[in-house]
């Protein structure tokens, strides 16, 4: 039997259904090589080689996939049909050690039975350049990330990281919240008007001033307001213009990755990762009630807004048989593709037209159904007729002065009655039907509203702005929206007020400190760039290890530019020796160390919290450190002792025991339920807890360890001993 390797168990799930056993279909549970997560893994002498090692926890996965590869006629790999689907199946074809030359990489843009059997058909090899993009990418992002990160530790403080497209993203939050901050408000003043025919034959209606003398007018005071009021009143109101018209709306493009995400974010108030997440199911696959494991969607990473003539013709069958005829538009709609999209895959679209959001319902929670429903409304309705209303637009004049109102009616739905647009700012106000009309008509004034109104600061990104921002300029690609965004609030970089992100005063100092020495690095058009030169990897047109030698020299350049200035020269003698020390940015703040060789004096220069907790191996008082994990406490003796303990909570006793198993310290905890027990600082590798504080010694009658209850009370941890130590002068009874 031939065996089929995907990358997530859920899409195995799916695929196997669809075959019917015909196939044996396993999964890698993602990449089983990468870079090892504690060293550089790039080798930098010898052209930028990446040094890849076994994926944690996969060593089992890839034991089991070898021995079925063994069994198997062929092996075909069937990852996601993107750069990193293409080198998760080249790692797989190295460690299972396959032949590298095989047509054996199969690729779908929809697990469907027609589309995975179609593809079987029609393997192909490894895709060299694709896999070359990804790698790129991936030794681009660990050399930024991996430099980066620690010099924002020295230089800040410890747990921050940086990252090439990561730091740019959180650079458009910071200088957007700047422009905010630095917002000064402008008054101004709107006039809206209620006029009617004197004859009284029509419904009143409201109109804006717009102009005076033909120019803008937007009166900056209640006193310019009020010398406009004043003039109108000793003039009339004539109707000077009406046109009619009918207007088009044209039908919105299918889904990207990056549309679905704001549409998804502004309908449903989700996040972009919580987007993503429920997408990459509905691709994947899904568990149901009814009809068992499902997939309902097309492949959800894509920039491209192209569908399948499969697809269309499916589609205006569908919108003919649902809408009538003429919902179908006279030749077909066709989008443009973004000057920098890929457009390796489709548009996002559902599997199965017939399989409507009314036959689903039952089938999927709430969030998942928002979103099929949304993915096939926007995908019908982008095959549909344009939508057409009658607009009328009257144009009013009093003396030096220009009012306009603006109306439309809905004179044929089209696509709209499939799915409707997100509203535009001033929209409600022209739905509404405007009296006919004629030139010369003279209007009564029933109402004046003068409105006192300023100006106001750009709005704050949320995720579904964000996303838009990256887009449009090229930062990142449409794999990598969501994980930035999470990774940015994961590091609590930003915080959000409701659906909006405010960065944090850290964002302001990582920003500012790499925009210092890495001005090319956080430029939205270097960024950019480079996301077109990985293209152009991707395309065979570049080397990818040519592309590494041009950016890393100059970027170890400002590396240790950046390094150098973060070290000090003082006038501070050394304790030690006396010579002058230098000061530096270190993990927990700046400290001061000898430059003289052989000293090694060193001393923290920062304010230091002490805390009331003693050091149990040495005695001192032990200080609070910020660590990548937050506080904790530091013996101040470091490195001669080299203790640390968390935090105590508030309510929790500070006092420390000995564990009996391993000889560590052993600390006072709050479970789940807020009761105190005691546990190993050496867990997880020793899983010791107790009731009672274990003192670390031994019961002089059985052997077992002996325990302090709360009251004071020393005994034997053993119930079926029952020995108590002797009782001290003032020490209280157990009872």
């Amino acid at each position: 039997m031939d065996l089929i390797i995907v990358e997530s168990p859920s899409k195995a799930k799916t695929i196997a259904k669809y075959l019917k056993g015909k196939y044996r279909v396993d999964a890698s549970a993602g990449h089983v090589r990468d870079l090892p997560e504690k060293t550089l893994g790039v080798d930098i002498a010898n052209n930028y080689e990446p040094k890849y090692v076994i994926t944690e926890g996969k060593k089992e996965i890839i034991k089991r996939l070898l021995e079925e590869a063994k069994k198997a006629d062929k092996v075909y790999l069937a990852t996601d049909p993107d750069r990193e689907g293409e080198a998760i199946s080249w790692h797989l074809q190295t460690v299972l050690k396959l032949d590298e030359n095989a047509e054996n990489r199969i690729e779908f843009n929809e697990i469907s039975q027609k589309a995975v059997e179609k593809a079987i058909s029609s393997p192909r090899k490894v895709n060299v350049d694709l896999v070359d993009a990804q790698q790129a990418r991936r030794v681009l992002d660990r050399l930024v990330g991996y430099k980066l990160s620690p010099l924002l530790n020295r230089r800040i403080h410890s747990g921050l990281s940086a990252g090439r497209v990561q730091s740019v993203a959180l650079r458009l939050i910071v200088d957007k919240e700047r422009v905010i901050t630095a917002f000064v408000p402008r008054e101004y003043w709107d006039l809206v008007v209620t006029l009617r025919d004197k004859e009284g034959r029509y419904a009143s209606f409201p109109a804006s001033l717009t102009k005076k003398k033909g120019k803008k007018c937007e009166p900056a005071s209640k006193a310019e307001m009020d010398e406009v009021l004043a003039a109108l009143k000793g003039g009339e109101y004539v109707v000077s213009g009406v046109k009619k018209a009918v207007s088009k709306s044209h039908a919105p493009a299918p889904f990207t990755t990056s549309t679905l995400q704001q549409d998804a974010s502004n309908k449903f108030n989700l996040s972009s990762p919580e987007v993503m997440q429920i997408a990459q199911h509905l691709y994947e696959g899904i568990d149901t009630p009814e009809e068992g494991h499902i997939a309902f969607i097309t492949y959800i990473r894509t920039d491209s807004t192209r569908i399948s003539e499969d697809a269309r013709r499916a589609a205006l069958s569908y919108i003919e048989g649902k809408y009538g005829k003429e919902y179908v538009p006279a030749k077909p709609n066709i989008y443009a593709v973004g000057k920098s999209a890929q457009d390796a895959h489709e548009a996002i679209r559902p599997n199965d037209i017939t399989r409507t959001p009314e036959s689903v319902k039952k089938l999927l929670d709430k969030k998942h159904w928002n979103v099929y429903k949304l993915i096939y409304d926007r995908f019908v309705a982008s095959q549909m007729a344009e939508a057409k209303y009658n607009t009328m637009q009257i144009t009013i004049e009093n003396g030096d002065y220009t009012f306009k109102a603006a109306g439309k009616t809905l004179l044929f739905a089209g696509f709209t009655a499939a799915y409707s647009l997100p509203k535009k700012e001033g929209d409600e106000d022209e739905e509404k039907l405007l009296p006919a009309l004629s030139e010369g008509v003279t209007l009564n004034c029933l109402k004046e509203e003068p409105k006192q109104k300023f100006t106001k600061p750009p709005l704050r990104y949320t995720d579904a702005s964000l996303v838009k921002e990256m887009e449009q300029n090229g930062i990142g690609r449409p794999s990598t929206y969501a994980s930035i965004i999470a990774v940015l609030t994961k590091r609590k970089y930003v915080k959000k007020e409701g659906k909006y992100m405010v960065p944090q005063p850290i964002a302001f100092e990582i920003t500012d400190l790499l925009m210092n020495y890495f001005k090319d690095i956080m430029d939205v058009g270097f960024t950019a760039n480079m996301e077109r030169k990985l293209d152009e990897i991707e395309e065979g047109n570049k080397d990818w290890h040519r592309i590494l030698s041009d950016f890393y020299p100059p970027f170890a350049d400002k590396l240790a530019k950046a390094q150098e200035e973060g070290t000090e020269q003082t006038d501070i003698p050394c304790e030690k020796c006396g010579t002058p020390m230098l000061r530096k940015g270190g993990r927990y703040g700046k400290y001061l160390v000898c430059p003289k060789e052989g000293c090694g004096f060193k001393k923290n220069e920062t304010e230091v919290e002490v805390s009331d907790t003693d050091c149990p191996k040495c005695g001192a008082k032990m200080v609070v450190k910020n660590g990548k994990f937050g506080k904790f406490l530091a013996c101040p003796n470091y490195p001669a002792c080299k203790t640390t303990l968390p935090v105590p909570e508030k309510n929790i006793p500070t006092e420390t025991g000995i564990c009996p198993e391993c000889g560590k310290i052993v600390l006072p905890r709050k479970s789940k339920k807020g009761k105190l027990f005691y546990g190993c600082s050496g867990y997880p590798e020793c899983k010791f807890m107790s009731w009672d504080l274990p003192t670390g010694e031994k019961c002089p009658k059985c052997g077992e360890y002996l325990i302090k209850t709360p009251r004071g009370v020393v005994k034997c941890s053993s119930r079926d001993c029952g020995y108590k130590a002797p009782k001290q002068k003032g020490e209280a009874n157990e009872d």
